[in-house]
């Protein structure tokens, strides 16, 4: 609260009005509000910002913020909070870390303009660029955080976002220095040339390649940022008024601005007698741009970076011009901005001095040979992982399958291992937990699939990270789509590791690849719903600490679509009906590290209502959801095991000599291997495609790379572990060696991922809709 208290003080004079009437209109309109009148609202005024005036309130135990529209004459095209709480809207629905946006207000007799309320996030806000109240290591990783932030920014699809109508888009550049040379001439109060030339110089200098279009922030600096109490992560991003679609580049250049803009136009609030880059701990301006374009996954050479960055100080001279008309005018929200007036000449003329240097040249760098590239994050976390496997989890292989083969006749082969659970807790001290979930972990599908291919080079290492099958499935599902009831009661055992969950959709008795012929019903009967059938290949059943299965039925449902007709429930394994008739084997073997694959009978489970997920005939909407992210994990983890039946293959065909020379100089075995590493480099290609689709678009328009990846997958792995057999011979399928075990694994998702017909049959489909659309055009 001491922060708090800083950054506000009482409402001021200018920007006062009815807190009673504002009380009323939350405590009927805002959820959670309290409506005690014995809780007093308490309205205080944030003290920076210079446009839109901000407030925090608080009635009881919710805290809000209140953003508004200043009173009196404005600016035309200022102001427009409508689009602040438009874009955090569909930000917030990503995952993104903007505040939750909670009600808009057009009422203006409420406060006597339109206004939003957001949730208020609590963290850490810094004023000054030069951060220096945190360690050189510290504000080192907020600027990597600073630039992570802004390429997930500009990675978003628009479309995806449905903010196509958003902005102009192209001719962005030449529309800024048009916007704010008009800014500027209606709230000039004195001529200055300085300006005038600037604006000339823009207008004549307009980058040739001026039709990017991604989501421009606008105004992304750090002191419109709210980072993490503890650690260096963005949690959320503050002041949207100026955002639009439009050229990344104008961002990044005013983001960079620091760097670059001379210390008679300070306006990041930096302390003229300090140089920035010579603070220890600032990234060097090469490291910043290099990560801003590897998360972005970008390649390419900005040519035109004095236009950029004379265009930045020409937007916050203007910025600062509009700052004292407001303050004329009686109706500027900050509370210091009177200093203002004087940035504007200074800035002016600095970005005159970038203009008339020699044109140069900024290279976005990119590794060689590197398409799909790791967030700074996700290269930290991979090192983690290898060197967790390389320390722990490697040793610890002999002792695991040396347990479940002591124990393969005897109910203990259900029991996990001692040692898997030491692993287990140990990963969890190390951070190393729940990183398939981008919301938890802040990891993107891209760098989670370099982790996930790690882990599938051991059988049990998925496990040991809180990433295995399928209760990584079930938790994409009850993050995605389940309440909030759900989540505590479900979803937060299941990430802290407390139990696990088995998933029940595919059926003994119908051809399970239609999913539409699954018979088991789910029935309403009062306050709750039956459930009735069999399930069988319901995978993890067999794990005793296994509390919860997602069970897949049939609804009574009007709808004419046969898609409409399912939907999923939560059904506690320990409810009367719910009976575990067997486990099956695959080729031979238990699969009892994974919990096995069960036969599970429902006979007139009774579960409440409140157990249904997201709504009757809703089930394919969730399997689409589910499957898209979790069959991205499967294939990057079957990459992983064909990486080491390869390692295994050369191995032995090193070792091994017959008919007077080694295995691999018979010219088979060689191309064997040869075959293998194109085969391996050919699917992680494909599947990081797929990843960043999911990252970029969504899974939902990444259907076709999904779907072509759980083709390639399996069949390359069921092809090198099926090489690395022959090679080993007798050994290869016995249970000495990991070969026969893994083959059985890969080989079966060809059948547990959806069989590869009815994907082969999708992507055709896909394919000729795309075609057909190209032919339309020409």
């Amino acid at each position: 609260m001491a922060a708090l208290e800083a950054d506000t003080s009482a409402v001021r004079d200018q920007h006062k009005f009815d807190e009673h009437k504002l009380c009323d209109y939350l405590s009927s309109h805002l959820p959670g509000f309290s409506t005690s009148p014995s809780d007093a609202l308490t309205v205080r005024q944030y003290r920076f910002g210079q446009s839109n005036p901000t407030f925090f309130l608080q009635k009881g135990q919710k805290n809000v913020v209140l953003r508004k529209k200043p009173h009196g004459s404005l600016l035309p095209g200022a102001h427009r909070i409508e689009r602040e709480y438009e874009v955090q809207k569909a930000l917030y629905s990503t995952g993104f870390p903007v505040p939750r946006p909670l009600l808009y207000c057009t009422d203006v007799t409420v406060i006597g303009t339109e206004f939003y309320v957001m949730e208020h996030v609590q963290g850490r806000i810094f004023r000054d660029v030069n951060l220096p109240e945190v360690s050189p290591a510290e504000r080192s990783a907020l600027y990597v955080a600073l630039a992570e932030t802004l390429a997930q920014l500009h990675s978003f699809n628009i479309h995806t976002l449905n903010l196509t109508g958003y902005g102009k888009g192209k001719g962005y550049c030449q529309r800024q220095v048009s916007t704010w040379k008009k800014q500027y001439d209606r709230a000039a109060h004195r001529d200055i040339p300085a300006m005038n030339q600037l604006a000339d110089w823009l207008i004549r200098n307009v980058p040739s390649n001026d039709n990017e279009e991604s989501l421009v922030h606008g105004d992304f600096r750090i002191e419109n940022m709210i980072f993490h109490p503890t650690e260096a992560r963005v949690i959320a991003v503050l002041d949207w008024e100026l955002s639009t679609i439009g050229h990344p580049t104008c961002d990044f250049a005013y983001f960079s601005a620091p760097y670059f803009i001379s210390q008679e136009g300070q306006f990041f609030r930096k302390p003229s007698n300090i140089s920035f880059t010579d603070i220890e701990g600032i990234p060097a301006f090469e490291d910043l741009i290099d990560i801003y374009t590897r998360c972005r996954g970008v390649a390419s050479q900005e040519h035109d970076w004095n236009f950029f960055l004379a265009l930045t100080c020409f937007k916050l001279a203007g910025i600062s011009q509009g700052i004292h008309a407001r303050l004329l005018l009686g109706n500027s929200s900050g509370e210091n901005a009177n200093t203002f007036i004087d940035f504007v000449q200074p800035l002016a003329e600095n970005g005159l001095r970038i203009a008339k240097r020699e044109k140069t040249a900024v290279v976005l760098p990119n590794s060689p040979g590197e398409l799909f590239l790791l967030s700074v994050k996700g290269r930290r976390v991979l090192q983690q992982v290898k060197q967790f496997m390389q320390q722990y989890i490697f040793p610890a292989q002999q002792e695991v399958l040396g347990y479940y083969n002591k124990h393969e006749n005897s109910p203990l082969r259900w029991k996990k291992p001692l040692v898997i659970e030491k692993l287990k807790e140990l990963a969890k001290a190390e951070g190393l937990w729940n990183l398939f979930l981008p919301a938890v972990s802040g990891l993107s599908q891209t760098d989670y699939a370099f982790i996930a291919e790690e882990t599938g080079k051991c059988f049990f290492a998925p496990e040991v990270f809180n990433c295995q099958a399928p209760d990584t499935g079930n938790m994409e599902v009850l993050h995605m789509y389940g309440t909030e009831e759900q989540k505590k009661q479900w979803l937060e055992p299941l990430l802290a590791g407390k139990i696990q969950s088995c998933f029940c959709m595919t059926e003994p008795d119908v051809a399970s690849s239609d999913a539409t012929n699954m018979e088991c019903s789910i029935k309403r009967d009062g306050d709750s719903y039956i459930v009735n059938g069999k399930k069988w290949w319901s995978s993890g059943a067999g794990n005793l600490n296994c509390k919860v299965a997602i069970v897949m039925g049939k609804t009574e449902n009007a709808s004419s679509s046969r898609y409409k007709n399912h939907s999923m429930i939560i059904v506690p394994m320990d409810t009367e009906g719910v009976e575990i008739i067997r486990a099956l084997k695959v080729f031979g073997y238990e699969d009892t590290p994974h919990g096995g694959h069960f036969e599970v009978h429902f006979r007139n489970v009774r579960v409440p209502l409140t157990n249904l997920i997201l709504g009757e005939g809703r089930g394919f909407e969730i399997a689409q959801g589910r499957l898209g992210p979790g069959r991205i994990h499967h294939c990057m983890r079957t990459i992983g095991a064909a990486e080491s039946a390869l390692q295994l293959m050369c191995a032995r065909a090193a070792q091994r000599t017959t008919f007077g020379k080694k295995l691999y100089h018979h010219e088979v075995v060689a191309h064997w291997i040869a075959e293998s590493r194109i085969a391996i480099e050919q699917a992680r290609l494909l599947t990081l495609r797929a990843a960043k689709a999911i990252d970029t678009v969504g899974s939902a328009r990444a259907r076709k790379e999904i779907a072509m990846i759980k083709v390639v997958a399996p069949r390359m792995a069921c092809q090198v572990a099926d090489r690395a057999i022959q090679v080993y011979g007798g050994a290869g399928v016995s249970q000495d060696f990991p070969l026969a075990f893994m083959y059985t694994a890969v080989r079966t998702l060809r059948i547990a991922d959806g069989p590869d017909e009815v994907h082969l049959s999708a992507i055709a489909k896909m394919e000729l809709m795309e075609q057909a659309k190209l032919l339309s055009k020409m």
